[in-house]
C-alpha cells in the first residue's frame, strides 16, 4: 500500500473498532484509535505474518502490551484475513467471544501474547527477541507500550535486560499520548521524559509524529538498521485521534459512543483519508 491507502486504512480500522465498541456496549476506544497509524503500518507494509497460519515459526512478533486497546488490533487482523470472512459482529468483551476485553493468545488467531496486566510486555517482548537470536532466526518482535504503563518497574526491568542481551531485533513504540486512566501522565508520575530515559538505557531511540506514516515507515528502517541495540520509537500521538469529539479527552479511555457520536464516526472516518 502507497500512504494514502495506508491513512485509508488506518481510518477504517478506526471506525471498526468504534463500530465494535458501540455494538458490544464496551471497551477502550480513545487509547485503540491512539495507535491505529502505528498499527496500520505494521500490519499492511512491515511485518512478515501468515494469516493462513499464524504460528509461523518465521513470522515477525507483535505484542501490545495495553491491551484494553485491542479493538484495533482486532481490526487489523481480520482485514488481513486471520479469520477468514471479515467480522461483521466482534460480540467484543462478550462470555465466550473470542475477542476478549484484553486479547487472549488461547482464544484468538494471530495473537502472540495474553496482555492486560499493564507493564509486561517490553520484558516478554525482549524474552522472545532472545528466543529469536538463539534460534538464529531473522524476525523482529514489535512491542506497543503505552507511557502511563511505563510507571510499572517491570517494564525498566525488560529495557535493561534488552539492552544488556543487545537484541537489535526488538522495536518498541511508545504511544505518547500523554493520558491514563486516572489522567494526565504529567499529574500522575511527572516529566514524561520517554525518549532520555531509554536513551540512559542505551537503546537506539527516535522521536516522531505517531500519526504520520510516512515517519514511522522511516522509522521502523532506521530502527532495523540500527545493529547491536535494541530500539524505541516515541511516538507522539493524540488519544481518541480522527474523531472531533473524542480527541484528547480522556473520558474516552473507555466509554460507549451515543447513536449521534456512532453517526458522526462513519461521516468523519469513513468519509476519506485525514
Amino acid at each position: 500500500m502507497n500512504t494514502t491507502e495506508l491513512k485509508q486504512m488506518a481510518n477504517h480500522l478506526r471506525f471498526v473498532a468504534v463500530d465494535m465498541v458501540y455494538k458490544g456496549k464496551d471497551g477502550h476506544p480513545g487509547p485503540a484509535l491512539s495507535i491505529a497509524d502505528i498499527v496500520t503500518t505494521l500490519y499492511f507494509d512491515e511485518m512478515r505474518v501468515d494469516p493462513k497460519n499464524p504460528e509461523w515459526e518465521d513470522r515477525d512478533r507483535f505484542i501490545l502490551s495495553k491491551g484494553h486497546a485491542c479493538p484495533i488490533w482486532y481490526a487489523a487482523l481480520s482485514e488481513k484475513g486471520f479469520f477468514g470472512e471479515k467480522v461483521e459482529d466482534f460480540k467484543l468483551r462478550a462470555l465466550g467471544s473470542k475477542f476478549q476485553g484484553h486479547p487472549t493468545m488461547q482464544k484468538t488467531k494471530g495473537v502472540d501474547m495474553t496482555s492486560g496486566s499493564l507493564g509486561n510486555g517490553i520484558a516478554i517482548g525482549a524474552g522472545m527477541a532472545l528466543g529469536g537470536k538463539h534460534m538464529k532466526k531473522d524476525f523482529n518482535v514489535f512491542v506497543i507500550v503505552g507511557d502511563g504503563e511505563l510507571q510499572e518497574g517491570i517494564c525498566w526491568e525488560g529495557i535493561n535486560t534488552a539492552a544488556a542481551h543487545k537484541l537489535d531485533n526488538l522495536i518498541v513504540f511508545a504511544d505518547r499520548n500523554g493520558w491514563q486512566s486516572g489522567g494526565s501522565v504529567e499529574d500522575t508520575q511527572g516529566s514524561n521524559n520517554i525518549a532520555e530515559r531509554f536513551a540512559a538505557f542505551q537503546w537506539d531511540v527516535q522521536e516522531i509524529d505517531g500519526h504520520d506514516i510516512d515517519a514511522i515507515k522511516t522509522a521502523i528502517a532506521n530502527a532495523k538498521a540500527a545493529k547491536g541495540k535494541p530500539s524505541v520509537i516515541v511516538c507522539d500521538c493524540v488519544k481518541g485521534k480522527g474523531l472531533s469529539f473524542m480527541e484528547n479527552d480522556n473520558a474516552w479511555h473507555k466509554g460507549v459512543p451515543t447513536d449521534e457520536q456512532y453517526e458522526i464516526a462513519k461521516k468523519e472516518l469513513l468519509g476519506g483519508a485525514q
